[in-house]
């Protein structure tokens, strides 16, 4: 049995690359020529000899290496692997931000927002700062009950905000999942949550998609009688029926007017960080009507950067409520026609009335759609039908916009 005296004089000869003090129970003090100590316990396994490192003296003591020692005992007559143990508790403790929620969700948003697209990454932000944080900043992710999370969710809930409380527990999910992973937590609490949020009706974009009443809005289009640049917006949005975002911000550089094309960029796409960043861009071949529309407003916009300006900054293109606050002023609001709902109006009326091909229909929506065959489809194929396509939906606009060739939608069956 070794001494606290022996412990504390106990040197290495230069001769040896170690010295072994042995006390009892497989515990001794290992003293290096350089004068460290360090205490181990020695095991063994499959008939293999091993030890486990306790502690370096004078930080652990005799008696506290003795105690170290005994635990550890415990541990594998319970059949704790003590090895393994101690990679965990190391893991752990290399775990830099901590374990408050906070922290947690923070790490599994800097580890993740570069795969996301810029408009996703600020809703998980928004997410997290206005419905999670005020709550659970500062407790510790593990020890969180699911009844805490249930009554936040419920004060989202009672803002009316039905669909934005299910996403907030969407990212809950998301962070408590990461906190499984990095040993934060032990179980993912928001699985307690299932069924218990009040269920919510998915909105559609309202779209008119009555032959008729398409007409006379086209017609209340015509008439506009605002700037140009939004009048031109709100004429070229339901003739080419692409996304509002990628409406109002084409640039001229996009613009082919000779080759009657526009060409989108990958990175303004409503894509994947990977589609953006690798993807094809989206092609929208641009009828004589779309040509006739963009030539006039060149003059007026052609000496800039963007084909829709903002009236504060030529850079920057109008905002995403101009064309919003037109219907309006035309007297159509948000439930009656969106300017989103364009697209639906086209993909309605393509297929029903004009008997475009559905996959021709969904290329220029730029949608990811399969086909036949189940092969990922190619946005860049069918430019020949898809030029056609907007063509004859550009003219069957005019018609409808005159009050002719109104054929009314096939009744559902």
């Amino acid at each position: 049995m070794l001494t606290e005296v022996q412990c504390k004089n106990a040197t290495c000869p230069p001769d040896k690359k170690r010295q072994r003090l042995t006390d009892a129970g497989g515990l001794y003090l290992e003293v290096s020529p350089g004068g460290s100590k360090r205490w181990f316990w020695k095991t063994y396994a499959d008939g293999k000899e091993g030890r486990l490192a306790l502690g370096g003296y004078p930080d652990v003591t005799l008696k506290g290496a003795r105690l170290a020692r005994d635990a550890a005992k415990k541990d594998r007559a319970a059949g704790v692997n003590l090895v393994q143990a101690r990679k965990i508790a190391k893991l752990k403790s290399e775990i830099a931000e901590g374990d408050t929620f906070k922290a947690t969700a923070l790490e599994w948003f800097c580890k993740n927002k570069s795969r996301w697209s810029s408009h996703y990454a600020i809703r998980e932000q928004r997410n997290l700062e206005k419905d999670l944080f005020p709550y659970f900043a500062e407790r510790r992710v593990g020890e969180i009950e699911p009844i805490e999370l249930l009554s936040a969710l419920r004060r989202v809930e009672e803002r009316g905000a039905l669909d934005v409380a299910s996403r907030v527990l969407q990212t809950a999910r998301a962070v408590w999942r990461y906190a499984i992973a990095t040993a934060r937590a032990s179980r993912d609490i928001t699985a307690d949550l299932k069924g218990a949020l009040t269920p919510h009706k998915k909105r559609h974009f309202a779209a008119i998609t009555d032959p008729k009443k398409l007409g006379e809005l086209l017609r209340v289009i015509r008439g506009y009688q605002g700037g140009p640049i939004v009048r031109a917006a709100l004429q070229l949005a339901p003739i080419l029926f692409q996304r509002p975002n990628e409406l109002r911000g084409a640039t001229w550089a996009e613009i082919d007017l000779e080759n009657a094309l526009w060409t989108v960029p990958a990175a303004r796409m409503k894509r994947r960080i990977d589609g953006k960043e690798n993807g094809d861009p989206h092609l929208v071949p641009l009828p004589t009507q779309a040509v006739e529309i963009l030539r006039k407003l060149h003059p007026i916009s052609g000496h800039g950067v963007m084909v829709f300006p903002g009236e504060r900054s030529h850079d920057r293109p109008i905002s995403d409520n101009t064309l919003r606050a037109a219907l309006l002023t035309l007297g159509y609001g948000p439930t009656v026609q969106t300017v989103h709902g364009f697209r639906a109006t086209a993909r309605t009326l393509l297929a029903e009335v004009v008997e475009i091909d559905p996959l021709v229909i969904e290329a220029q929506l730029a949608h990811a759609v399969k086909d036949a065959n189940g092969r990922a489809y190619n946005r860049t194929q069918y430019l020949k039908q898809r030029a056609d396509m907007m063509q004859r939906w550009s003219d069957y606009l005019d018609k409808l916009a005159a009050g002719a060739d109104v054929i009314p939608l096939r009744p559902a069956a």
